[in-house]
């Protein structure tokens, strides 16, 4: 489509909306709903203001069939609006593609459909749309069972009429939605392991599927057709009681993506030109262009068609030596923590997921606020209430576990809401190496073997005052140690450098990017380094530790998984990433780092490094928030 676009595109708007309609359609199918969602409504425009109603309504029926997971009211209200306009235009087959879309949004959303969806899917049929009528079908049931839950009726429809098995050539919405219909089936019926069952056999189908992409921006945002059954089986296990399966879909939820096993992309010139450029400053209309240029091409690199099975609790526990696994999971309005050591296991119910949201709103701007030099009383004023925040946090989500903790190293596997909590400032985990993990299977994949220790780079980026000092008072820790400061400090020398050492410090000034994740980088001589630019990498370092504001934030896509520089760096290899969610005064970074390098240098393992280099928040002095994350 891409290749061909600016032809076709040339031939008129009418032509360049039809190329934008169906160009869109294939962005909202990988995830992408966003972006293909504006191009959808632009094409919708178009073909509004040349007249155009049927196509105006095609263009409408497509954003609101890719609507219906994500925003289920709007979907049924755009969907609604395409049927009007078939309508007007006296289509009959597509406004029944529309009333079936604007039901499956109305059973998605929770609320009463005014069509019955047997109704709509034998017409469906006769018109040869089989897998439109096998969806409404499969949603009609669900609600007949939604509706039923409290109402003691059969879940079966009263014509008795079953369902077959869905054949394997089906969408993959359509596979996954009868392996959600079939889970809950067995759940109305009180059979939540069955369930269970159905649930898994649909996310290692799902994997299966997501394993044919390779790239990292790809893996998460498809991992949206694998959200509702991870969601459900989570919300099934919280309910269960039992501490195996909490833990294993506690594993499941959060490896929407890193199930994949991720591949090395090849040598791409023509991709290192373009990040090159953008790097370089173009006006604003070329920047739009290069990104979603970039963004593309690296959609191209094939996925392993490997998938991880998640580690077992046994085999967790056997593997854990000294150290303690908590294991936070928000589901079904409650937050729950698995506390797992070599030799017990302690799930601890830790209050309802309301009280925790609060504490959580205006926690980012509260830490960046914090690290600013403001005057005496003010300054004190607003780190007291981050202090007071902290305490609060910890309260909940710390207090109740260091009976079972004791005083062991923490490994935290969180859910995606808990993304912001700097966990090395809770009481309980100062001074305690505590590391941030996507997942306990991954941890245990990344600390196979020891971390390479031997060797360390330093880069001081551009407009940071301290930063030179910094990497040259850290450097000092590491005999034979190279530094790039000023003009050296450009993106091929810090590639070069990156492939080379075990770790790597960078300085500099960074900025998340939340519109794409993969865009968040750290600025250099020549301009921002991407994460975009670590997948052009032949080689990573083990350790990289980010002395940037803003990197070590994440979006959360589906499910529970983040994607950031953070995830950038992992995906590509590297086994540490010491990085902050917040912004953080310069002065701080420079005492932090200074005394993790000496604690690196001695041979301690990063995390144990970082518990003995950041301390604890206090009214007096801007925070520390870096957290070490694997």
């Amino acid at each position: 489509m891409e290749s061909s676009y600016d032809l076709q595109a040339a031939a008129g708007p009418l032509v360049k909306a039809v190329c934008d309609a169906d160009r869109a359609e294939v962005l909202m199918a990988a995830g992408l709903t966003r972006q293909g969602g504006e191009m959808l409504r632009q094409a919708a425009e178009a073909y509004g203001s040349k007249g155009q109603r049927q196509r105006q309504g095609e263009a409408e029926l497509v954003l609101a069939s890719h609507l219906v997971a994500t925003d289920p009211v709007e979907a049924e209200r755009v969907a609604r609006s395409a049927l009007g306009w078939f309508e007007e235009a006296r289509a009959p087959g597509l406004a029944l593609r529309a009333r079936a879309v604007a039901f499956e949004a109305a059973v998605t959303a929770g609320q009463g459909a005014s069509e019955d969806g047997e109704s709509l899917a034998s017409p469906l049929e006769e018109q040869g749309l089989n897998w439109p009528a096998l969806r409404v079908r499969l949603q009609a049931r669900l609600a007949r069972i939604r509706s039923a839950e409290n109402a003691g009726l059969p879940t079966r429809p009263a014509s008795g009429r079953v369902i077959g098995p869905v054949p394997p050539e089906a969408p993959i919405d359509i596979r996954l939605l009868e392996r959600e219909l079939r889970a809950e089936l067995a759940v109305a019926a009180d059979r939540a392991v069955a369930g269970l069952r159905e649930i898994r056999a649909g996310l290692d189908e799902f994997h299966r599927w997501q394993s044919s992409f390779g790239s990292l921006d790809l893996q998460t945002n498809v991992a949206g057709h694998g959200r509702t059954l991870a969601r459900r089986g989570l919300e099934l296990a919280v309910d269960s009681g039992d501490a195996d399966v909490l833990f294993e879909w506690s594993e499941r939820a959060r490896m929407l993506a890193s199930r994949v096993q991720s591949v090395r992309p090849p040598s791409d010139p023509a991709l290192a030109e373009m990040l090159a450029e953008l790097r370089g400053g173009v006006a604003a209309e070329r920047e739009a262009q290069l990104r979603q240029e970039i963004r593309e091409r690296a959609w191209q690199v094939k996925g392993s068609g490997q998938v991880a099975d998640p580690i077992s609790l046994s085999d967790l526990q056997e593997r854990l030596d000294e150290c303690a696994l908590v294991a936070y999971v928000v589901a079904a309005e409650r937050v729950v923590a698995l506390v797992v050591t070599a030799d017990a296991v302690k799930r601890v119910d830790l209050g309802d997921s309301g009280s925790l949201r609060g504490m959580l709103g205006g926690l980012l701007p509260d830490l960046d606020v914090a690290a600013t030099h403001l005057p005496g009383p003010l300054g004190a004023a607003v780190r007291g209430d981050l202090v007071d925040r902290m305490v609060r946090l910890s309260n909940m989500l710390v207090a109740p576990l260091i009976d079972y903790i004791g005083d062991r190293p923490v490994v935290l596997t969180p859910s995606a809401v808990l993304a912001p909590v700097p966990w090395t400032l809770l009481t309980g985990f100062v001074g305690r190496p505590v590391t941030v993990a996507q997942s306990a299977t991954t941890w245990l994949a990344r600390g196979a073997t020891p971390v390479r220790l031997d060797s360390a780079g330093f880069v001081a980026g551009p407009r940071v005052m301290r930063a030179p000092d910094e990497v040259t008072g850290s450097a000092a820790s590491w005999p034979g140690a190279r530094c790039l400061t000023g003009d050296e400090a450009s993106a091929d020398a810090v590639a070069s450098l990156a492939q080379e050492v075990d770790v790597l410090h960078i300085a500099a000034h960074g900025r998340h990017s939340a519109e794409n994740p993969l865009f968040s980088g750290v600025e250099l001589t020549d301009g921002a380094w991407h994460g975009y630019d670590i997948d052009l990498l032949a080689a990573v370092p083990d350790v990289v530790l980010l002395s940037a504001c803003e990197v070590g934030r994440s979006n959360v896509r589906w499910g529970e998984e983040l994607i950031g520089l953070v995830g950038a760096w992992l995906h590509a290899g590297t086994r540490v990433v010491i990085a902050s969610p917040a912004v953080v005064a310069d002065e701080v970074a420079h005492k932090v780092f200074s005394d993790l390098h000496a604690g690196l240098a001695k041979g301690l393992v990063p995390a144990e490094a970082l518990a003995g280099a950041v301390p604890a928040a206090d009214a007096d002095s801007a925070p520390a928030p870096f957290v070490c994350f694997s």
